[in-house]
């Protein structure tokens, strides 16, 4: 069983190949702008590094915000189409949880506007609803959380996780999708929370 695992929902275009529970390959890079331009390209480049064939792939997985108002959108009808067509299972994740992995952490990404999409994890479960929050209230509210992403919103370092090692440390996190066609990015409720990334 061989799993395409795809995220482009904030700066990275990140790309991985899953065989049960080991990794054959992978790629992560800061692709700002970029990532529908890089995300074919760097497919393939993956996937003849190990000869992999688009047949060979059983199912996919990707992230599904909050993010950047584009790039949720690229890797999500890459993977729409690409299930469609092949009539394999396409199954979802949250951004934030996938960037905290197994971590008891806060995560935190730009959400522009002096804003962050923000969640604390235990052990890679969300400890409530992702949202859309003043930096400030962020910076406030912190409890001396280890921070992933954007630590430099709130005066931490940035760090960011090895993000085909977490798709695969959640596997059993997945949500599977009934339908492909009807798969959506997640939109936090408050309009004016989600603004586009300049995208």
């Amino acid at each position: 069983m061989i799993t395409l695992c795809m995220d482009t929902s904030h700066v990275f275009l990140s790309l991985g190949l899953i065989e049960e529970d080991h990794i054959l390959a992978s790629f992560q890079e800061q692709c700002w702008k970029k990532q529908s331009e890089e995300i074919f390209p760097r497919l393939i480049e993956m996937c003849e590094s190990v000869n992999v064939t688009p047949e060979q792939i059983d199912q996919v997985v990707i992230s599904k915000g909050p993010g950047s108002y584009t790039g949720v959108r690229i890797a999500m009808t890459v993977a729409k189409i690409f299930c469609t067509m092949k009539n394999v299972p396409l199954y979802t994740i949250g951004t934030l949880q996938l960037y905290a992995g197994r971590n008891t952490c806060r995560v935190i990404t730009d959400a522009r506007g002096h804003r962050g999409y923000t969640n604390t994890f235990v052990n890679g479960i969300p400890q409530g609803q992702d949202a859309a929050e003043e930096v400030d209230t962020i910076r406030e509210n912190n409890q001396n959380d280890l921070i992933i992403g954007d630590g430099h919103l709130i005066g931490s370092e940035d760090r960011w996780p090895d993000i085909t090692e977490n798709f695969l440390a959640l596997k059993q996190e997945w949500s599977l999708c009934e339908n492909a066609h009807l798969v959506v990015p997640e939109y936090l409720k408050s309009a004016s929370s989600y603004m586009p990334q300049g995208k």
